[in-house]
């Protein structure tokens, strides 16, 4: 067969690959056996070095499982296929064509394999779909798009791929590098069947979860569809290869949820169709990629919330929340509290002098764990540099007493930390409330400063 001839029609980046037939329904060796100009052209350009006919294919591009799997799966069925992939490790988007040849050999496949690589993703090319694919991908895009319970959305998303995929169990898992923690995002398993969720799972998963990286390899994608599949995961990663054949996992895909360059985490589903393989696979290509924008949108959305509205040094909520609870009570959007509870803390400004403000920091920081400690189920908020506001409800006045001397009971056994309390309870005014709790606070100082006046702010 005259592959040059054939090659000569094609203007895009195109060679013919071989596949290497066993008779056991495997493949061994894959080559690139010809290259038209603009292939060759990009040869020199990428590797430095001129195309050499019949070479194998890792000369010509990254070893990958995928690539070569699609390969055989073109020369084996006859049927062209098409993928739309981010080469992350590369920053490039590659578009991929494979068309069948016939062959005059019955242990050799012939392909041909267009492509073309870009350093963004083209809309139109990711919007290339086929019908079924481009239906799943629509159905959550729009989900996605219109949520107002992002997290339950995210639920429903998961669901609809497990279903699509036939599969026993589908999920989203992000991972966190700094603290070398993983968290479920989403997670979707098939009714009926006698699994633990992942979430049982998750405490120490990370030590598995950074062993990914290294088994993709460069790839888009992890499959494991066969036995055979799964063999050679085994070999590259036996530890997970353990604990998927523990698990009961025949068959599964993995993609790398990324976004900006940043690894978020990872969408697997598991024990799915195989007969559907390529279809799931197109079909997590661009839904992954639509996932991991809306989660980063989400944990950037996250983040300057916890920053708007957390008080960075002590962890409780700011003043600005505060201010915001206080005007919904007054507007009657919000139930009025039961107890309102100004907490100051005494020689703080003497810490700071005599021991340093990192000292004066670690003071603050014991006192706002010792009220979220006494008040779990409360809002604590930090109104001012060494004041703490908390709005009690649901509990008697008796209970209250009781907590508030818990508190100066913690911060006895506590370093440095002294503090002068006012509890106004029953007051139906909550501004009148604060006023009140305030003045006793200051009465309760006095009281502190006349005992302790080394402490006093001199």
């Amino acid at each position: 067969m005259d592959f040059d001839k054939i090659l000569s029609h094609y203007k895009a980046n195109a060679c013919v690959m071989s596949v290497e037939l066993y008779p056991d329904g495997s493949y061994g060796n894959i080559r690139v056996v010809a290259g038209n100009k603009a292939h060759c052209e990009e040869m020199e350009s990428t590797q430095g070095r001129p195309f050499v006919p019949d070479c194998p294919y890792e000369f010509c591009f990254p070893k990958n499982q995928n690539f070569e799997d699609h390969c055989f799966r073109c020369v084996q069925s006859g049927k062209p296929l098409h993928a739309y992939v981010n080469l992350y490790m590369m920053g490039l988007w590659l578009n991929m064509f494979l068309m069948p040849l016939d062959s005059d050999r019955e242990d050799v496949g012939y392909c041909v394999y267009c492509y073309d690589v870009a350093p963004k993703a083209d809309s139109s090319a990711m919007a290339d779909l086929s019908g079924d694919t481009a239906s799943n991908v629509l159905k959550a895009c729009i989900k996605l798009r219109g949520a107002e319970n992002v997290k339950q959305t995210f639920q429903e998303v998961v669901e609809d791929i497990r279903q699509s995929c036939e599969s026993d169990q589908c999920c989203i898992l992000l991972t966190d590098a700094e603290n070398r923690e993983c968290s479920i995002f989403a997670e979707s398993t098939r009714e009926g069947l006698k699994v633990q969720p992942m979430s049982r799972y998750v405490e120490g998963f990370y030590a598995i979860a950074e062993t990914w990286p290294e088994t993709l390899a460069g790839s888009t994608c992890i499959i494991v569809k066969d036995e055979r599949d799964m063999e050679k995961l085994r070999l590259t990663n036996p530890i997970w290869g353990s604990m998927l054949d523990l698990s009961g996992v025949k068959t599964i895909m993995l993609f790398p949820l990324r976004h900006g360059g940043e690894l978020l985490g990872y969408l697997w589903t598991v024990n799915f169709n195989v007969d559907n393989t390529l279809i799931i696979k197109e079909t997590l290509e661009v839904t992954t990629f639509l996932i991991a924008s809306e989660i980063s949108s989400y944990l950037l959305l996250n983040k300057l919330q916890t920053l708007s509205t957390i008080d960075s040094l002590t962890g409780v909520k700011n003043r600005n929340v505060m201010n915001n609870r206080i005007d919904q009570i007054v507007a009657g959007r919000k139930p009025t509290p039961k107890a309102v509870i100004f907490a100051d803390l005494n020689g703080l400004k003497y810490t700071n002098d005599e021991q340093g403000h990192l000292s004066g920091d670690k003071v603050l920081r014991s006192a706002a764990e010792i009220l979220q400690y006494v008040f779990p189920e409360e809002d604590v908020y930090r109104a001012g540099g060494d004041e703490f506001m908390v709005l009690v409800s649901g509990i008697s006045e008796d209970e209250l007493n009781t907590r508030i001397a818990k508190i100066r009971t913690m911060a006895k056994l506590s370093e440095n930390v002294y503090f002068s309390i006012g509890v106004c309870c029953g007051e139906p005014d909550v501004r009148r409330a604060m006023h009140i709790a305030d003045e006793r606070m200051y009465v309760d100082k006095k009281s502190f400063y006349i005992e302790h006046p080394e402490l006093k702010y001199r």
